[in-house]
């Protein structure tokens, strides 16, 4: 996700953040822990719902399940193994993908099985970006109801209107924002940890549930009714897949000090002076124990902050959609979409309109149809859960492969880990009627898009490959043709075969540019490529140049920026004197084709509706030449 105050935490060269490290804990404070942050606004109540009773036994069960779900899924799982397992400091599940399961970070190689695992599940991560957003707000404002019983009925409308303005706010950007988020999220952490605390003092006997027998003995004893009752534990971990995500803006050690230092120590506080109001007999009926913390007079302000607090979780993993994004473009899984860069200072800053607002539309569909935080999480937990699951079949590989720990360490922490993760998704499974489906449809959707894309896209670049020819022998063939003066940059997506639009441009003009550079854009396997490796220049003789442009698969390219410092033979490259030559497919259905027909059709769909490249590329748009060709699939 990307960083909100990036001014003094710009990457280095080597990708990876430096700083102070009390500035980077602070950073990390306001965009990491937002979605697992605010979680006790609703866990314990929804799991005190689903399991139907507030009996003692019941209470210190289930906050022993909850804080060993705590201790082992996210501060062993995420913050002690799979933060380890960075790309070149970057985090997340693609990242993950493309270091253990592509041979090409463009998504055109790679091990089927894995890159199909990474894309399940970065799918599934789209549609826990439009459902976090409508718990959280939703659970905040409905804490109204207990110091203001007439608000009940302004929740939804509220709620609303908060979501409509915060996804209206994307395109201007939030560097502005950003500057408070950390403040505001130490202040939120202190706060809760702080009542719990509180009550804690009042009821010492809840920490007998830190022994992990009660929450064995709660499962043990309620059979299939406490093991569903798991999915609502599983809320209180949403969050952790966040931390990995977002290793890349601020480093794993930042994110690690305030994991243990701050957020973990409030967390359980607060979900122990919660357990201790039940056990005292003030959290009865369907009451909201979190806003049973605060004495009366405090009830509005507590209100107030968690609305606060849960559009900094909103912002944070909207932001976090969109990054996710980019790597999806860059990676070859998605049609290239407009993304606007919405700070000069901080790369994370960007905006993609087309996402922005069909995850709007998704977000308030789920609000305004589900109505309340108590019926949405039914739909809530089974998207993460199952990403968690897919991130350690990829650690599997990473622990054997590239870490080379032996099959019996592997098999014992991996298989722990998969028990674990397998529980989660089981329990969640069981709520799909109940509304666990919306979240498997959309990531079902986005699955088949990504899936749709990678395959119609190699499936096409076959098909332009049989209409060029071999490199080599062309450039000697070229000797007698006429030259004009200027340069012409061919865009290439191979080294060895004449660009398309190469040929077509010979074939109309009949003369070819005192200098001729054919550009390929390469994406690497890593976030982010220092600057004296971007360009890489090649002579072929004849005065053809093979350019090659790197970059990491978090950055966005710019190629008149890439080539303003670059010379060639004593020569830059000026763009009044430069023509950008592009081929521009038009791609048709054939009459016999090997793509299933679904496949076929959304992919041209996209095609034909994907960014421009001109602006894709940074290039100026009075400089190019497009050349047409149709393609039949």
């Amino acid at each position: 996700m990307p960083d909100p105050s990036p001014t003094n935490r710009k990457p280095s060269p080597d990708g990876l953040p430096h700083g102070p490290l009390a500035t980077l804990v602070i950073g990390a404070l306001g965009v990491v822990y937002g979605d697992i942050g605010t979680s006790p606004l609703y866990t314990l109540k929804t799991a005190y719902d689903w399991a139907g009773s507030r009996a003692p036994d019941v209470a210190l069960g289930l906050f022993s399940l909850i804080v060993w779900t705590l201790v082992i899924t996210t501060s062993v799982k995420y913050v002690a193994i799979v933060m380890r397992a960075d790309n070149h400091g970057e985090g997340g599940i693609l990242a993950l993908m493309a270091r253990v399961g592509m041979t090409r970070a463009d998504g055109s190689g790679g091990r089927p099985a894995i890159v199909a695992l990474g894309i399940l599940g970065a799918a599934l991560l789209y549609g826990d970006g439009a459902i976090t957003p409508a718990i959280s707000v939703l659970s905040a404002l409905e804490g109204l109801k207990l110091p203001l019983p007439a608000m009940a009925p302004a929740v939804l409308p509220l709620a609303t209107a908060i979501l409509v303005g915060l996804f209206g706010f994307q395109g201007k950007g939030t560097a502005v924002i950003g500057r408070v988020f950390g403040p505001v999220m130490i202040l939120w952490f202190a706060v809760i940890g702080i009542l719990g605390l509180l009550a804690v003092w009042q009821q010492p006997s809840v920490l007998r549930a830190l022994d992990p027998r009660w929450g064995i003995a709660y499962l043990g004893t309620h059979g299939r009714h406490g093991f569903t009752v798991l999915g609502a534990v599983f809320l209180s971990a949403t969050g952790a897949e966040a931390l990995y995500a977002d290793m890349g803006h601020f480093g794993a050690r930042p994110i690690r000090f305030g994991w243990y230092g701050l957020v973990l120590p409030a967390l359980l506080l607060n979900y122990a002076g919660q357990t201790a109001l039940v056990l005292q007999g003030k959290a009865t009926g369907d009451t909201n124990p979190f806003f049973l913390l605060g004495a009366p007079w405090l009830q509005l302000p507590l209100v107030a902050l968690a609305t606060v607090a849960t559009i900094i979780a909103s912002q944070s993993i909207i932001s976090g959609v969109f990054s996710m994004t980019r790597q999806a473009v860059q990676l070859g899984l998605c049609p290239r979409l407009t993304i606007t860069q919405t700070s000069a200072d901080g790369y994370g800053q960007i905006y993609v309109s087309a996402v922005n607002w069909v995850l709007m539309l998704f977000t308030l569909a789920l609000t305004l149809g589900f109505g309340s935080s108590d019926r949405l999480a039914a739909a809530f937990g089974i998207a993460v859960s199952l990403t968690m699951l897919f991130t350690t079949l990829l650690m599997y590989r990473m622990m054997r492969e590239q870490w080379r720990w032996s099959v019996a360490v592997t098999l014992a922490i991996a298989g722990a880990l998969l028990v674990v993760d397998a529980a989660f998704v089981s329990a969640n499974l069981t709520k799909v009627l109940e509304g666990g489906w919306v979240p498997l449809v959309a990531g079902a959707a986005v699955f088949l898009t990504m899936r749709a894309w990678r395959t119609g896209r190699a499936a096409m670049l076959r098909q332009v490959e049989r209409e060029t020819m071999p490199l080599e022998p062309f450039i000697g063939s070229m000797a007698e043709v006429p030259r004009v003066s200027g340069t012409a940059v061919y865009l290439a997506r191979r080294f060895d075969v004449v660009p398309v639009a190469m040929l077509h441009s010979l074939k109309h003009y009949k003369v070819l540019h005192e200098r001729n550079m054919i550009l390929h854009v390469e994406t690497e396997q890593i976030p982010r490529v220092p600057k004296h490796d971007r360009v890489s220049v090649t002579p072929l003789g004849g005065k053809f140049y093979r350019i090659v442009l790197h970059y990491g698969f978090m950055e966005q390219p710019d190629i008149p920026r890439a080539l303003a410092s670059e010379t060639v033979e004593g020569a830059g490259f000026d763009m009044m004197n430069t023509t950008f030559f592009l081929s521009r497919e038009t791609v048709a259905a054939a009459r016999h084709a090997r793509l299933n027909p679904v496949t076929r059709r959304l992919f041209i769909w996209m095609h034909r509706n994907a960014a421009d490249a001109t602006e894709f590329f940074r290039i100026p748009r009075n400089r190019i030449v497009e050349l047409g060709a149709r393609i039949e699939m």
